[in-house]
């Protein structure tokens, strides 16, 4: 079974961060859940939170493992995990109908082809319910400039793994997201000189306090943390 360092230590910011947004017993699809950490601990402090992990077909049998194993027992009340669902953002047959309160992604923005963020972004327009959230944790560059050595350095290492991957411009997201009917809301700084985008689709919004409308940046926060790269 997969067990990833980085989602150990970002558990808890990234917790705290969705928190704060998700309104509650929020429905949420998790795109690229990975080792099924995030959707475990989330799951244990969410009460009446609904998580749909889904991931492409070659993570999928670790992911169901921890599923099964650690997502059954011990969540927080109401809070369900549903069986991991199979999913490549570049397949729009793949999606789920939705609709979900919440899109959530960690650490694939850079992962994936630069051509497959767009796609990200349509397919979680199109299951979005109308008002609801996107949520984008990880690196990203700033005016096309790593905001950190730390940054640059790993992006710098993706790139010579392989010249399709490299960390995104949160900019130029925020302006393909638009394009797709999802609005930027906040630009929540993390840890280790990550950042969380949080975007919402057009329409009748979520009755929650933190989805009025927001200037791009306006919800920039700071954190003391050192910078060591947590991807």
């Amino acid at each position: 079974m997969r067990f990833s360092e980085a989602c150990e230590r970002n558990k808890e910011p990234i917790l705290q961060v969705l928190r704060q947004w998700l309104p509650p017993n929020a429905r949420v699809l998790e795109v690229g859940s990975g080792s099924g950490q995030h959707a475990v601990h989330v799951a244990r402090q969410l009460a009446g939170l609904q998580w749909q992990p889904s991931d492409r077909a070659e993570y999928l049998a670790d992911l169901r493992e921890r599923i099964s194993l650690e997502g059954r027992e011990g969540l927080a009340p109401g809070a369900q995990l549903a069986k991991p669902l199979e999913l490549d953002v570049d397949r729009a047959e793949q999606w789920p109908r939705g609709p979900y309160e919440a899109v959530f992604s960690a650490n694939t923005t850079h992962i994936m082809e630069a051509a497959s963020v767009p796609r990200l972004l349509a397919g979680a327009a199109r299951v979005l319910a109308p008002g609801g959230l996107l949520l984008l944790y990880g690196p990203f560059l700033g005016g096309g400039v790593p905001t950190a050595p730390s940054n640059a350095a790993f992006d710098a290492h993706l790139r010579s793994l392989d010249p399709a991957m490299g960390l995104r411009d949160a900019q130029e997201v925020s302006e393909q997201a638009l394009s797709l009917g999802l609005e930027a809301l906040a630009d929540e700084a993390m840890p280790a000189n990550n950042r969380t985008l949080v975007f919402r689709k057009r329409g009748i919004s979520i009755r929650h306090p933190l989805t009025a409308p927001l200037a791009w940046g306006l919800r920039q926060r700071r954190t003391n943390a050192p910078d060591q790269k947590q991807a």
